[in-house]
């Protein structure tokens, strides 16, 4: 039926032997490790999903579109990111992603309007009507099927749905490209993805929960496994096959796993340390 079997296991050969060269460059001396680091995250696009790097919908702020319009726009000054979904009723309801420019202009414009016929504009601002259509996406899409669709669309900002059309979170370009270059980080950031890692005194290392497998892995030049879970608590009640307490201990992949702290069913602390450093 003119399908070439050997192309695909040829791509992936191919793939493997770069990131081979790659590896052995760096502990030849030949190539830092950032370097290292942003050619072997350019090869895993491919192999990844957006499922793995978006931010979680617990994360996610969001506009109620029936907030009063003065509040609505302290939020929007008050919050880091320039685009923010806009949900009415339910936050499953999603029905548009206003931009700060956007929600300025409209402000500009009800603020001459009322200048010249003496109401007070601001109170007549609808969030819905500025805010633009949202662009979702299914779970499972490719991370470099989706930066070329950000490219293609000119919009970098889209909502991540599982296969019911719930809402699991959303991915920004910017996540996509940081999987390449490392943290991306502006005047307007708050924090950033390796401060949920502090180091102790004792040697262990306080992780954040809901940091992900794979910026603790590039950030320390670890090897623990993505394949099960994409967060460190994933990790840790995958292999525990239930969800720890706190003060429980576990050994698995070479490092020694400790919970520090746990709200309600989340694993929000704990404590890392290398096996083989003992």
């Amino acid at each position: 039926v003119g399908v070439d079997p050997m192309r695909e296991r040829h791509q992936t050969a191919l793939r493997d032997d770069i990131a081979g060269a790659i590896a052995l460059g760096h502990s030849g001396g030949a190539m830092e490790k950032a370097d290292r680091d942003r050619l072997l995250g350019a090869l895993d696009l491919s192999d990844r999903t957006v499922e793995e790097i978006m931010r979680h919908r617990r994360q996610i702020e969001m506009i109620n579109a029936d907030d009063a319009p003065a509040a609505i726009i302290s939020q929007m000054l008050a919050s880091p990111h320039s685009r923010l979904p806009v949900f009415r009723g339910d936050e499953e309801n999603i029905v548009g992603v206003v931009h700060t420019k956007e929600l300025l202009r409209e402000v500009d414009r009800l603020v001459r309007v009322s200048s010249a016929v003496g109401a007070n504009g601001i109170t007549e601002l609808d969030i819905v009507k500025v805010a633009m259509k949202p662009y979702f996406i299914p779970n499972t899409t490719a991370l470099d099927e989706q930066m070329r669709a950000f490219l293609e669309r000119r919009t970098h900002f889209a909502l991540v749905v599982d296969e019911y059309g719930s809402l699991l979170g959303l991915i920004t370009l910017e996540d996509i490209l940081e999987e390449i270059v490392g943290d991306i980080t502006d005047e307007f950031d708050v924090v950033s993805r390796n401060s949920g890692l502090k180091p102790s005194e004792s040697g262990d290392f306080l992780v954040d929960g809901a940091m992900t497998i794979r910026d603790l892995n590039r950030a320390m030049d670890w090897h623990l496994p993505d394949t099960e879970a994409n967060t460190i608590a994933g990790l840790v009640i995958h292999e525990a096959q239930m969800i720890p307490s706190e003060g429980q201990v576990f050994s698995f992949h070479g490092f020694r796993f400790e919970v520090a702290q746990r709200q309600e069913n989340r694993l929000s602390k704990l404590k890392l340390r290398a096996l083989q450093a003992q």
